[in-house]
């Protein structure tokens, strides 16, 4: 577990590169925009030009595009804990958003994991580790991160936090969503202007920008002039024309500050991460992905991933490597030649980003011991987004752990009529439409064993005691009426 320890380095430098293969500029400025609940499929380059994004899918010419990346939560809070502390979820306790007991009682057959209100203070995040090595750090947008048991971004390692809807300032750490002005949905315009200012503020020394957007987070909302726009083009997707238009505005307001970094000529040694806390919500399918946020099928997690960093990445390139937004931590730690903290979870990505080698991890996990409210398109479950459950992603293979299943219906001894495995192929049946759990047994074996480590040595709580108020016929009587 990564906790406050007095003795963050500085300045230790680390190689980047095996031998014969270039070594990247040191320290270079991190840019981090980070959208909100926009989907995997929502962008211009992975909806074959059905979204509108022209400045994503620039980007995606000018950086590395990550085909099988991934949010290290299925929702909001716990994806940007994992992010800010490089952890997975069982090491700081946020499973979701509030509460692990989310929808009907009577239907949960386990006694949820309790959840963590927030990412506590111990935990050192990146922003103190870029800090301690002398990098200028900026925290613009959504937090999700206080809470109760959490701490401010000022607190967490940020020189400065600013937050807005577009209708003025609103208070450091603030939760919740709504509309900005007209002109300005979501607040993304006021939220990206700040973001150019702190940049421009800090040009002439490292920085760290952490741009996170409220957009496309419900309640949608676009310029009366996207809406117009993009109508046509939202009915042939099957999404309203304020959803595609809320992602068109999102996309505008990053051409923006893509153009600030060049107009203070800061873009050659500026590396700029874009992605996605999770995946979209029902509001747009994610096929051929199953799911959608909230989930653990691939359409809840899922994410675009685009990074540019000139002179280090070739343009144009892309990697199907899995990787996952706990990477980002040693990733910008390595770029700025900063000693990583003990106990990270992520790997860095600069052999991939650099072309110097494979990353040295055999697989990814989530664990998610709660249940999830209100059923995702083609889901397994008519009640929950999601059920009690630990996944893992090892190559071309996906395992999901059903942990009512595992703990109550006979566990491994009746995997063959219990349902508590499922297996795919992601390779071969991107979509997840075809369990593999009975056939390919051996690999069903070997990765569950794998999963089971993990669960032990990352002190995963398993869910196993009996929910005594369970009681589904009672519960769907009470739905009757």
């Amino acid at each position: 577990m990564t906790v406050r320890h007095s003795t963050l380095a500085l300045f230790a430098l680390a190689s980047l590169a095996t031998a014969g293969a270039a070594e990247p500029p040191a320290r270079p400025n991190i840019v981090l925009v980070f959208a909100d609940d926009l989907g995997w499929r929502d962008v211009g380059y992975q909806s074959d030009g059905a979204f509108l994004t022209p400045n994503i899918d620039a980007l995606a010419k000018e950086g590395m595009v990550f085909t099988d990346a991934y949010a290290g939560g299925g929702n909001c809070a716990p994806s940007r804990a994992c992010l800010m502390s490089g952890l997975y979820t069982p090491r700081h306790g946020l499973y979701a958003v509030g509460r692990t007991d989310r929808g009907p009682k009577q239907m949960q057959r386990l006694v949820p994991v309790p959840n963590t209100d927030g990412l506590r203070p111990a935990f050192v995040t990146v922003a103190e580790s870029l800090k301690a090595a002398g990098y200028a750090t900026g925290h613009i947008g959504k937090w999700h991160l206080a809470g109760k048991d959490g701490a401010k971004p000022t607190d967490q390692g940020f020189d400065i936090s600013y937050d807005s809807f577009g209708n003025g300032e609103l208070e450091e750490g603030s939760e919740g969503n709504q509309k900005g002005p007209p002109g300005d949905p979501k607040g993304i315009y006021t939220l990206t202007r700040k973001a150019c200012e702190f940049i421009e503020d800090n040009k002439e020394r490292p920085f760290f920008c952490y741009l996170a957007h409220h957009a496309i987070h419900t309640p949608l909302q676009t310029r009366p002039e996207t809406r117009e726009t993009v109508r046509k083009r939202a009915q042939e997707a099957g999404v309203t024309a304020d959803y595609m238009g809320c992602t068109y505005d999102f996309d505008d307001s990053l051409g923006m500050l893509l153009g600030k970094l060049k107009e203070l000529d800061l873009e050659k040694n500026t590396l700029l991460v874009f992605t996605s806390d999770n995946g979209a919500t029902n509001a747009s399918s994610q096929e051929p992905l199953r799911g959608n946020k909230g989930g653990y099928y691939e359409g809840g997690i899922r994410e675009p991933l685009i990074i540019r960093w000139p002179g280090v990445i070739a343009p144009g390139t892309r990697s199907t490597v899995p990787v996952i937004n706990q990477d980002f931590y040693p990733t910008f730690l390595a770029a700025a030649r900063a000693t990583r903290p003990d106990g990270l979870d992520g790997e860095s990505l600069m052999p991939l980003l650099t072309g110097s080698g494979p990353l040295q991890r055999s697989a990814i996990f989530w664990h998610f011991p709660g249940y999830l409210d209100r059923p995702v398109i083609r889901g397994r479950d008519p009640v929950f987004r999601t059920r009690p459950v630990t996944v893992m992603r090892s190559g071309d293979w996906k395992l999901h752990l059903y942990h009512e299943e595992w703990e109550l219906d006979g566990g491994r001894e009746r995997l063959a009529t219990n349902r508590a495995v499922e297996l795919y192929n992601l390779r071969q049946d991107i979509g997840e439409r075809h369990d593999l759990a009975l056939t390919e047994t051996a690999k069903r074996d070997e990765l569950l064993d794998q999963l089971l480590a993990w669960t032990k040595s990352s002190g995963a709580t398993i869910p196993d005691a009996p929910n005594p108020s369970y009681a589904p016929a009672k519960a769907s009587r009470k739905k009757r009426k």
